[in-house]
């Protein structure tokens, strides 16, 4: 992994609480499962990785414009850009 900054990265505010706690929003809408969380730092919504089936993290990133998710995997707390392709 990079760790070149992205404007996208410099520019956070304060990270918003988690949608959910349960696991990744809308495969749990679904029925489906998951590999790994991931959270939209704009946001928010709990979403599953591009490991995942769904990959509901991206699909938000890009529907929405939010760039910027964080792992919420116990112990990592990397945060990834989907504009940049940087992590941070």
């Amino acid at each position: 992994m990079t760790t070149n900054v992205c404007a996208h990265l410099a520019d956070l505010g304060p990270e918003p609480a988690a949608s959910t706690d349960d696991g990744c929003e809308d495969c749990l809408a679904q029925g489906t499962g998951w590999v790994h969380l991931r959270k939209c730092l704009e946001c928010g919504k709990v979403g599953c990785c591009d490991s995942s089936p769904q990959k509901h993290a991206s699909r938000h990133a890009a529907a929405a414009g939010h760039p910027v998710i964080r792992s919420v995997e116990p112990g990592e707390t990397w945060r990834w850009c989907f504009v940049d392709q940087v992590t941070g």
